[in-house]
């Protein structure tokens, strides 16, 4: 037994269903063709049926509107077309009725060009809220390359206006706020204290990296002050969690994993994050599946450093960005652009794929083998909206909005998101074998066999066992290079799994013992039980899985 009792009920993330969703595609109350809160509250209901426990809402603030919605001009307000701060509340309420939290973006890494803000530090030199952005006279002799290649040259942009450049690591229109400000720090905490106080459980933050750096601060911030964007975060971590003891922060950290672990802790102290995305496990997925071998997922897997007790890894499929593929050599981005993505109109900033999972596999298979693979994991699952019935995407929409295309509920023209005509809507569906009337929650949830009903089975099976989501991981060797087996241990529980990886058929061979005798292996899918002594024989079918639970748990498992 572990000598620190875990308290599910105060770390409620570490076993959480993470469901992110952009409230203007996800449902139209008023017809007008923009999804709205009130259209949102309208189907929490069958979130929650989903087995959803934490909704991650996407940007709702005012916006410019050139990236939907992370070009904000107000970070204290709702975009008026989506709602008010009383239909936040609303949504709020009615998650929390239905048994989920909520999270929102925090985008405070840069602003609108557009936001009152910068247009004050643009307007002269002397403008009090000059030192609020990160000017230069000149840029400096290395600059940060830009995060979008191909839509900006370079991550400072000349202002006439005043003569100096402005940083901006992701587009010219999203200039940088300068975070080692005192007085930006003070609105970041005014801002995080806004939404804590009408009830959000925690943020999703924004490009960590980026938003935390330690350089390129402006050069007339007070003398003797040094900034450390890890200490900051901190700071923001010990703030949010004086507001609201439960709140939990969500971090965007694309980085190795040995690069993550100083955002999780530092010297032995407490970190700003609790959870952080696990980017290099879910690109080597990708490489795995193109090649129908697991060793590559294997590998990352194993590389995931032991975190702290109260952090935990947020597993993915995919996001709402771009499938990045950056930490792949060249050589396996090349591999799977040729597999996932063979025309060139499907790849962005030479780095990621814009289509979503069911279009790139082609196989109605090995996509519920994905996401059982995800949910066998350690770690919360984080589902991007759609996902539970297969949506594709629309390679016409432009860049990453391929894959934001509206929430397909019925088939019917709209999809049952909007009544509006289709030219007035946010952004149009897509058609042919992933169109509404193809694929849409209403048929699928009348249908057992359906993918919907595997995600729901999916999310129970991880919710009846807490003890999965904080369990200690062990990557077990295979003779079958298509087969990941991983042995998942909590306190005085054990389950084995066995993922399928490729196509054809596949005959496990194990050793199973334990000094208590024999050992009874539990089915989690069809609750039949087997008791062995010794040796473990097992078929997978093609793009097949097992979850077998250990009794004795404390049996050692290990390749024949």
């Amino acid at each position: 037994m572990s000598p620190h009792p875990i308290d599910y009920a105060d770390r409620w993330w570490r076993n959480a269903v993470v469901y992110c969703l952009d409230i203007q595609v996800f449902q139209d109350s008023d017809g007008d063709g923009d999804g709205d809160m009130q259209g949102l509250v309208s189907r929490i209901h069958e979130l929650a049926d989903l087995g959803v426990t934490c909704l991650w809402l996407m940007p709702f603030f005012p916006t410019a509107d050139r990236d939907d919605g992370y070009d904000i001009t107000d970070f204290f307000a709702v975009d008026p077309r989506l709602g008010t701060l009383g239909d936040l509340v609303e949504v709020i309420r009615v998650a929390r009725a239905q048994g989920m939290r909520v999270i929102i973006d925090f985008v405070m890494n840069h602003t609108s060009d557009k936001h009152p803000w910068f247009v004050s530090s643009r307007s002269s030199l002397d403008s009090p809220h000059r030192d609020w952005y990160v000017w230069r006279d000149a840029p400096p002799p290395k600059p940060d390359p830009p995060v979008f290649p191909g839509e900006e040259t370079s991550t400072w942009t000349k202002d006439e206006r005043t003569g100096q450049y402005y940083l901006h690591h992701f587009r010219s229109y999203q200039p940088d706020l300068n975070i080692a400000h005192p007085a930006v720090q003070e609105q970041i905490e005014r801002n995080l204290g806004l939404w804590l106080e009408l009830g959000v459980s925690g943020f999703r933050v924004d490009a960590v990296p980026f938003l935390f750096s330690n350089a390129d601060h402006h050069s007339s911030q007070p003398v003797g002050t040094d900034y450390d964007g890890a200490e900051h975060l901190r700071s923001l971590q010990r703030f949010v969690s004086r507001r609201n003891g439960e709140a939990a922060l969500l971090g965007e950290v694309n980085l190795t994993h040995e690069q993550q672990l100083a955002w999780f802790e530092a010297e032995g102290k407490s970190s700003g994050l609790q959870l952080q995305f696990d980017f290099v496990s879910m690109q080597r997925l990708y490489l795995s599946l193109v090649r129908k071998d697991a060793g590559p997922l294997a590998s990352a897997l194993r590389e995931r450093p032991e975190l702290p007790e109260a952090s935990q890894w947020a597993n993915f499929v995919r996001n709402h960005d771009e499938l990045t593929l950056d930490k792949l050599a060249p050589d396996e981005l090349e591999e799977v652009f040729e597999a996932f993505a063979p025309d060139e109109g499907m790849r962005v900033y030479g780095r990621g794929i814009r289509r979503r999972l069911p279009t790139m596999l082609g196989d109605d298979r090995a996509v519920r083998l994905v996401y059982t693979l995800m949910f066998s994991l350690p770690g919360v699952p984080v589902l991007f909206y759609g996902e539970e019935i297969g949506m594709g995407e629309h390679l016409d929409v432009p860049g990453r909005y391929a894959v934001r295309t509206p929430m397909q509920w019925e088939p019917v023209p709209g999809g049952g998101f909007s009544t509006a005509p289709a030219g007035r809507l946010v952004r149009p569906l897509p058609e042919g074998e992933f169109a509404p009337d193809r694929v849409n929650v209403a048929d699928q949830r009348r249908d057992p066999g359906s993918l919907w009903h595997h995600m729901q089975r999916l999310t129970t099976l991880y919710r009846d066992e807490p003890a999965l989501a904080w369990s200690t991981l062990e990557v077990i060797g295979v003779r079958q290079r298509a087969v990941l087996g991983h042995v998942c241990r909590g306190d005085g529980w054990t389950m084995l799994a066995l993922h399928n990886l490729g196509d054809a058929h596949e005959s496990v061979r194990l050793e199973i013992a334990s000094e208590a005798g024999p050992v009874t292996l539990g089915d989690r899918f069809d609750g039949s039980s087997i008791t062995i002594d010794g040796r473990l024989e097992i078929d997978l079918d093609p793009y097949g899985w097992r979850w077998l639970t250990v009794a004795p748990a404390d049996a050692v498992i290990k390749r024949v």
